[in-house]
């Protein structure tokens, strides 16, 4: 089987758990943990990193086995990674590094790299976008230069590409898929908050109002201290909420503060109000734990392995199943349930899209 050839654009601690998730699972085969052990015929085991940037001082020019070990990375350690020859980059700065992520990232001295010349080089397919929460710019010229290198674009971040009409467009006339935008975690606050109000009101609860609070200690949690960074953010999560109730629920979701000693676990809150028989009132006050980044870990396997099906098939554009399956803001948002039975039948090859 070939290999899914892999490039990353920011290397926290996403990019460390999917790393570390690889290797996991290439040394165990089919365990626990995952949603599918092959996607299409697929496993987690035929993904390779070929090409990876970043503008850290203490990551560029490492080997990336290292690179995702190296501070403010905080995510805990599941598996040793072998030396994977990828040496990382310096990409371009622009708007990726926000007031808050300037106190701990140290910037590169290196000149940065021609991505596009880099992308060809390795002899990536697919450019996954792991970078900061707000780095609009610099997500844009990712983007761009996935296109002009002819790769497939995975965005794990809210800055609206996948679900953009116009980028959408294209990508189609590049013949290449995107697919996005800001990654759903496998068990995580919005799919759990989408899953909690699509069941109430199902069974027939009026859903009065709803919020959820997260936070964390990580650097992802730290940047969006910055309000500004957040617009994109606050939207895609709400939305996906909102999408689940056909009527308008008074609806507050947002990333709600950092605590640097919980380093990359998770706290989640999330209340609902409504009413139920005879005007009864209902309350549901949810507490989750988990570790951030490995929570997003397991998408993302899925995510790269439905992108390369849709390569292999010629697809291109918007990839609608997959990206409502994977991502809190797609083109087309579903039901949890809808989503993952319209990702089984792309990936199956009953679906074009």
């Amino acid at each position: 089987m070939a290999k899914i050839k892999v490039a990353i654009a920011g290397v926290g601690n996403c990019a460390s758990a999917l790393l570390q998730g690889v290797t996991y699972y290439s040394e165990r085969g089919p365990d626990e943990g995952l949603t599918y052990w092959k996607v299409g015929s697929y496993t987690p085991e035929d993904i390779e990193f070929v090409a990876a940037f970043d503008v850290s001082a203490k990551k560029v020019g490492k080997d990336l086995s290292q690179a995702i070990f190296q501070g403010p990375n905080n995510t805990q350690k599941i598996a040793d990674v072998p030396k994977t020859g990828v040496v990382v980059k310096k990409g371009p700065v622009l708007d990726g590094i926000g007031k808050y992520l300037k106190e701990v990232v140290p910037l590169s001295a290196k000149s940065e790299e021609d991505v596009v010349e880099e992308l060809d080089r390795s002899g990536a397919e697919i450019l996954v976008n792991y970078l900061p929460v707000g780095s609009t710019a610099a997500s844009h010229r990712y983007a761009e230069c996935a296109i002009e290198s002819g790769a497939a674009f995975v965005n794990a971040i809210p800055v609206f590409i996948a679900s953009d009409a116009s980028w959408a467009s294209r990508f189609a006339k590049a013949k290449l898929p995107v697919a996005g935008d800001d990654v759903m975690s496998q068990v995580g606050a919005t799919v759990l908050h989408k899953t909690l109000v699509k069941m109430a009101i199902d069974r027939g609860v009026k859903v009065d109002e709803t919020y959820q609070l997260n936070i964390v200690g990580d650097t992802d949690f730290l940047n969006m201290l910055e309000e500004s960074r957040l617009k994109d953010k606050r939207e895609s999560k709400t939305s996906a909420v909102r999408a689940m109730s056909p009527y308008e629920v008074p609806t507050r979701i947002g990333p709600s503060d950092y605590v640097p000693f919980l380093a990359n676990d998770k706290v989640c809150y999330i209340w609902l109000k409504g009413r139920y028989f005879g005007g009864t009132t209902v309350k549901m006050d949810v507490k989750l734990h988990v570790v951030d980044a490995y929570d997003s870990g397991g998408v993302m396997v899925d995510a790269i392995r439905g992108t390369k099906i849709a390569l292999d098939r010629g697809v291109s554009g918007q990839l609608t199943s997959l990206s409502a399956f994977c991502f809190k803001h797609p083109p087309v948002q579903m039901p949890y349930p809808a989503a993952k039975a319209a990702f089984e039948d792309f990936t199956s090859g009953q679906l074009e899209r």
